[in-house]
């Protein structure tokens, strides 16, 4: 909950969603307990209000934001879903795409990219969906009855949220729309064309609408009546709540995966490089639409959490970044973390996660520091395709100046200290870092109808930050890196699609 006359954060609370992993590769989440967690996140927030004497009647507005490409269909008779949501980094679509590209002219993973920004990939919904429909027989018959309902995670949350069965709103907002495949980015609607190739029946889609106005009341709980009036995706929310307005300012993420968006005005930029063309924002019905290049990483935090749950070298995340600053190198130790394959710039979803280097000198430590600062080196792939782009392209008249980060998982200082180390830009450290939250508590804020938050440039509340500035020692930085790129290189071509059906590796 935040403070719309001066974005201060007053109350908050989070809980950590179950991941399950039922085979090699895939990755789903329960829709329904992500759900409960809204609900249970709601009403403890606003019991923590209670506590400061803050009456929560004074809540106007309610903002959504979500894992962007998870995919989910459920039954609107019942409100029940169909099949676990299948989340964004999840590779169980491999045999779809290659069946897919099969269809397309020369086998282009780009052929689409000038309508939806995106290549061909699993990271996207079309997909999802498209495997869904083949291999789930109750949403197969569920879309033949005509009781079948899309969407991301926002659409699932506020048809929930607003009735569900009983007259909850299907609507989705440009940003996460965009991010579907399915989705012309210029004309901002879903696209005939591309709903035939991937043999998606429209009717299931939800209603298309911008990023900021109301879109519904919340039915239920201690908030019931206020209306639900902001809605982006997750790396749309974090650069609106960055601030970044203006054409050429970026900002960088780090939660499970990586993002890095930057602000191209109402001008879409289409990247030879590697990067996304997305819908940044559109505030409200009548606002332009503005549109970002994205570089997208699929695992950054997601690795600190894999050294937790699945090494078990640590029992916290906070641990990894104090066993990385024991040793304070890697000690020729290089993690490439492409467990979902490697997203941008190199698209390949036949990469899978290698450590290499090791010797018998190497220990957790060192292993622990290569994880970190295999982020770091992602963050600069990225950041350098998006440094070749802005001297490509005029339209970007203000220079990268600023790289705001978002840090998640406790590793914030060893990795911002590396990114500056690893990096050729200051960035910014906001000290306040929910700041994808405040996107979204901004975009409700400031709906038609709601009003009380101002988006105009003289109104806003600089988001405070640290700055730094690069600590660059050239020759070694380039070295380690080109060291780095070696290992990528010997990450790639290591999985088929041809694996058994019982999913698990050749």
């Amino acid at each position: 909950v935040f403070n719309a006359k001066t974005a201060e954060l007053l109350s908050h609370h989070q809980v950590e969603i179950q991941q399950k992993f039922p085979r090699e590769g895939w990755v789903e989440q329960d829709p329904k307990e992500i759900l409960k967690s809204v609900h249970e996140c709601v009403e403890k927030t606003c019991e923590k209000l209670q506590q400061l004497n803050i009456d929560i009647t004074n809540i106007k507005a309610i903002g959504v934001s979500n894992q962007r490409e998870t995919t989910v269909v459920w039954d609107k008779t019942t409100g029940e879903p169909l099949y676990n949501a299948i989340v964004w980094l999840d590779l169980r679509t491999q045999s779809t795409v290659e069946r897919l590209l099969k269809r397309i002219p020369g086998k282009n993973k780009s052929f689409f990219k000038f309508r939806t920004g995106l290549p061909l990939s699993t990271y996207f919904s079309a997909v999802k969906l498209r495997w869904l429909l083949d291999n789930v027989e109750e949403i197969k018959q569920a879309v033949d009855d005509g009781r079948a309902m899309f969407g991301t995670i926002d659409s699932w949350l506020i048809w929930s949220l607003t009735g569900g069965k009983n007259g909850g709103v299907h609507c989705t907002d440009v940003t996460n729309a965009s991010r579907t495949m399915l989705f012309n980015i210029h004309s901002l609607d879903w696209d005939p064309e591309l709903c035939q190739f991937f043999d998606i029946p429209m009717e299931i889609l939800p209603k298309v609408r911008s990023s900021s106005e109301i879109y519904g009341l919340m039915k239920s709980g201690a908030l019931t009546g206020v209306p639900i009036s902001g809605c982006l995706g997750d790396q749309s929310a974090a650069l609106v709540g960055q601030m970044c307005f203006q054409d050429g300012q970026a900002k960088n993420t780090y939660g499970t995966g990586c993002f890095l968006l930057c602000n191209t005005g109402q001008k879409s930029v289409f990247s030879e490089h590697g990067l996304l063309t997305t819908i940044a924002y559109k505030l409200g019905r009548d606002k332009p639409v503005c549109y970002a290049l994205e570089g997208s990483v699929a695992i950054a935090g997601a690795v600190i959490r894999w050294l937790r749950d699945n090494l078990g070298i640590v029992k916290t995340s906070q641990e990894v970044e104090k066993l990385a600053a024991e040793v304070g190198t890697s000690y020729g130790c290089y993690f490439v973390p492409a467990f979902s394959g490697l997203y941008a710039p190199y698209w390949e979803p036949s990469a899978r996660g290698i450590i290499c280097g090791l010797t018998q000198f190497t220990n957790k430590n060192h292993i622990a520091f290569a994880a970190l600062e295999a982020v770091c080196f992602q963050t600069r792939e990225i950041n350098d395709a998006l440094g070749i782009m802005l001297g490509y392209y005029l339209s970007l008249h203000m220079v990268l100046m600023l790289m705001n980060c978002s840090f998640g998982l406790g590793y914030n200082d060893l990795v911002g200290w590396y990114i500056i180390y690893m990096g050729k830009v200051p960035f910014l450290k906001p000290s306040m870092p929910e700041t994808t939250a405040l996107g979204a508590a901004m975009a409700a804020g400031a709906a038609e109808g709601v009003g009380i938050w101002s988006l105009n440039p003289g109104d806003l509340t600089a988001v405070t930050c640290e700055r730094f500035e690069p600590q660059i020692n050239p020759e070694e930085s380039e070295c380690r890196y080109a060291r780095w790129k070696k290992a990528v290189m010997k990450s790639m071509g290591w999985e088929t699609s041809e694996a058994p059906s019982n999913g698990k590796p050749m």
